[in-house]
């Protein structure tokens, strides 16, 4: 029996133990996240909470929880819309070719020539700060991505044999990727959820801390770095508890992907 690649035990440790704890906080806190205490102010960690407290006096703890709900349901959502969108966009180039795939691959360099960062800006302009300014950003963001890498999966696909033989026996182009196309290039599209997932999820941070993320009081990660840069230095627990948060995710979510790319790579396989 083949042992599990390294990465993939500690980055699905940590990916089931940031997502039990967005779960987790859904039905409990050690306390309430948006619960001020002026008396606890500032107050380091041991001192008030595990984590300490924040300026107005919230359990950092708590609200570290209830913001990995935040940052994971936006990052897997938007992850998964753009996924979804640019794999149909990606395999269907594949299938077409031509003209067809020109110009479905010249318009997704033009997607890819906006960061998420300038689209949250745009949009926010148009729609307002909040969850689905940040899901759509980051989202249009994913598509080319995915569109890039199934088209490039999807090609190889159509040279085999199989798919040859399926043209052969009068099948159709939408027929062979949903039978053949698609179920072959799916270990691919799943590594690249995990990866995107963290990327998803250090652009959430990132747009909150801008202000273009959700709307308070709603818990978040890149807030929580922007609200505490005034006391970096007479209280650094505010700064270091998001910080890591994000980071550990983000690496958690990446060691997953390779991980699983290191589980599905033939190669690998053949070798073990």
């Amino acid at each position: 029996m083949r042992r599990l690649p390294v990465s993939l035990v500690i980055g699905g440790a940590i990916s089931a133990l940031l997502l039990g704890a967005a779960l987790l906080s859904r039905v409990w806190t050690p306390a309430d996240p948006t619960a001020m205490n002026v008396l606890n102010r500032l107050k380091g960690p041991g001192e008030a909470g595990l984590l300490g407290a924040d300026q107005i006096g919230r359990d950092v703890f708590s609200i570290v929880m209830a913001g990995a709900w935040t940052s994971l349901g936006v990052a897997f959502t938007a992850t998964i819309l753009g996924g979804a969108v640019g794999t149909l966009l990606g395999v269907t180039a594949a299938a077409r070719g031509g003209t067809v795939e020109r110009v479905l691959m010249a318009a997704n360099g033009v997607l890819f020539s906006f960061p998420p960062i300038l689209s949250a800006i745009l949009l926010g302009a148009l729609m307002g700060p909040g969850a689905l300014t940040s899901i759509t950003a980051i989202g249009v963001f994913m598509v080319p991505v995915f569109a890039r890498i199934s088209r490039a999966a999807a090609m190889q696909i159509w040279a085999r044999d199989f798919v040859q033989a399926a043209r052969m026996a009068g099948k159709g182009q939408a027929l062979i990727t949903v039978q053949h196309v698609i179920p072959n290039i799916q270990a691919q599209i799943i590594v690249q959820l995990a990866i995107q997932t963290g990327l998803g999820i250090l652009s959430e941070a990132g747009l909150s801390f801008l202000g273009m993320g959700v709307a308070p009081p709603t818990p978040s990660w890149g807030r929580m770095l922007a609200d505490a840069q005034t006391y970096i230095s007479s209280a650094p627990h505010l700064v270091l508890a998001p910080g890591l948060a994000i980071a550990i995710a983000v690496l958690g979510l990446n060691l997953l992907g390779d991980g699983l790319r290191d589980l599905t790579d033939p190669r690998r396989r053949q070798a073990s």
